[in-house]
């Protein structure tokens, strides 16, 4: 199977940046030997590239780094200063292209030394040992996790005895000097991540947050053409959390393919789960915005500036951005301004589970959020109550479900037994107020009919629901394999405890 374009760049370490490359300032410093193929060309983006044709006046001209045959004792080594100072947290040793003349076993070193420290001053250092000698497989990428917690501004690759790889990823956290006044929060050289993006087909996410402006087109961010409705985006974590005063969406080279309009939101959530980003309450930053062909666009007077930790820019309906720029300054947020924040924050543990049990009847889930606090955001809040609702297993599920009065039943019955919630039933519910009895005694007997295929109550958010859109929607759900039936109803259960959550205290 052929591999697209975009696809042969791709981090094998997800929502990882690569520290080494030369997009984000890396460089290739000293090297005991590069006779064939130049240190410089393991930093490059892409993979390597090969013509079986084409030779130097050294033999055959390779894309990567190569040393010659070595007839004496010892080994190889290249010193690569990092572009973005960090924790590494693997390495990619790719001898693509390199056959008969890989080298069989690597291992790299790390230490700490300014900027511009000279190669001399280099070779002298003090260097820790972060990948022991492991063995290479030729013409392949080979990926291997890095145990070290330590930030690291240097690495040196060694190869044993020598050979050619062709090039060389770094992935980890940058970790930059945050100390000053305004910064770019949004850039990845101090320490921004992209980590989720609808569609990133034709060039990478990670692009967008990259030093300078890109040299072409590929060097930016680009979806696919969209035939569908609907409109493309990126999240972007912050390198701090902080204010933002001043927006830059830079759509360099995207001419026939830029987007029209653009808009930015923000979020609250410190450590949120990628997955469920796209899916959190975001508040709006920038207003949807024109857009120019090949052109920086500074948007200031931003609608609301924060704190955040992440930023979600839209492009109406898809295309290409260069870059996206977050000016402003490091700070956190403060939730004792927000009173359903403070007052679940206010509470002993038993009486945090008891408001958390009114929400969802789950035991599990209501030790788990009061275990959860203290929330940063409501973004937080509720990002957690969907971690933590979709780790649970069926059990727990059945038992929040329990805790529902059937719908259509007499409300005022199930009082005594469902004392806790029974006002925002009773609420949720509204829509029965105006049914006729025949709608009412078909949502009875199709409770009744549910119930008995599959072992639990009819869950519905019914907020806004007539009672006739009720029953159309049990009887389409009546149709449903058990299996799949138990999940639509854990769906509809989530968004009632987000509503109730929102009620609390």
């Amino acid at each position: 199977m052929s591999e697209s374009k975009a696809s042969r760049d791709i981090s094998a370490f997800p929502h990882l940046l690569d520290l080494a490359s030369e997009r984000v300032g890396g460089k290739a410093l000293a090297t005991s030997d590069d006779f064939f193929a130049g240190m410089e060309n393991l930093l490059k983006p892409g993979r390597a590239q090969f013509d079986p044709n084409t030779y130097t006046d050294r033999g055959k001209e390779m894309d990567g780094w190569e040393s010659r045959r070595r007839r004496s004792p010892g080994h190889d080594w290249c010193i690569v200063r990092l572009g973005l100072p960090g924790v590494i947290r693997g390495v990619d040793v790719d001898t693509d292209w390199f056959l008969g003349n890989h080298p069989p076993y690597a291992s790299m070193d790390a230490t700490t030394a300014p900027h511009d420290a000279t190669p001399e001053a280099l070779r002298a250092a003090e260097w820790t040992e972060i990948l022991p000698s492991v063995p290479l497989a030729p013409g392949s990428r080979n990926l291997f996790p890095v145990r070290s917690s330590d930030r690291w501004t240097h690495v040196k690759l060694r190869i044993y005895p020598d050979g050619g790889v062709g090039r060389l990823r770094v992935y980890g956290e940058a970790l930059p000097d945050l100390r000053g006044g305004e910064m770019d929060l949004a850039a990845a050289a101090n320490g921004a991540k992209a980590v989720a993006a609808s569609d990133s087909f034709f060039s990478p996410m990670d692009n967008l947050i990259l030093p300078g402006r890109p040299e072409n087109m590929g060097g930016g961010w680009e979806t696919r053409r969209r035939r569908l409705p609907g409109n493309d985006w990126v999240i972007v974590r912050l390198a701090a959390p902080g204010t933002v005063r001043r927006l830059l969406v830079d759509t360099c080279h995207f001419k026939g393919n830029y987007p029209p309009v653009c808009a930015v939101d923000g979020l609250y959530w410190p450590d949120a789960p990628p997955n469920l980003l796209p899916q959190a309450r975001w508040t709006p930053v920038l207003p949807e915005s024109r857009l120019g062909p090949d052109e920086e666009h500074l948007f200031e007077g931003l609608a609301d500036a924060g704190p955040f930790t992440h930023l979600r820019l839209r492009v109406l309906p898809c295309g290409g951005v260069a870059r996206l720029r977050a000016w402003g300054h490091p700070a956190e947020a403060d939730p004792s301004g927000d009173t359903l924040l403070a007052h679940l924050q206010s509470l002993d543990p038993a009486a945090a589970e008891a408001a958390f049990k009114r929400c969802c009847g789950s035991t599990r889930f209501a030790k788990a959020m009061a275990a959860a606090r203290p929330f940063r955001s409501r973004a937080h809040l509720f990002g957690e109550a969907e971690r933590i609702w979709w780790r649970l297993d069926d059990a727990d599920w059945l038992e929040a479900f329990s805790h529902h009065p059937k719908i259509g039943a007499d409300v005022a019955k199930l009082r005594e037994k469902f004392a806790a919630t029974a006002t925002w039933s009773a609420g949720e519910q509204a829509g029965m107020a105006a049914a006729d009895e025949a709608t009412i005694s078909a949502l009875a007997a199709g409770n009744s009919a549910y119930d008995a295929r599959y072992g639990f109550l009819f869950i519905v958010c019914a907020t806004g629901l007539s009672a006739k859109e009720m029953l159309d929607r049990l009887n389409g759900r009546m149709h449903n394999r058990p299996d799949d039936e138990i999940r639509i109803a854990a769906a509809e259960q989530a968004k009632i405890t987000r509503l109730r959550l929102e009620k609390l205290p």
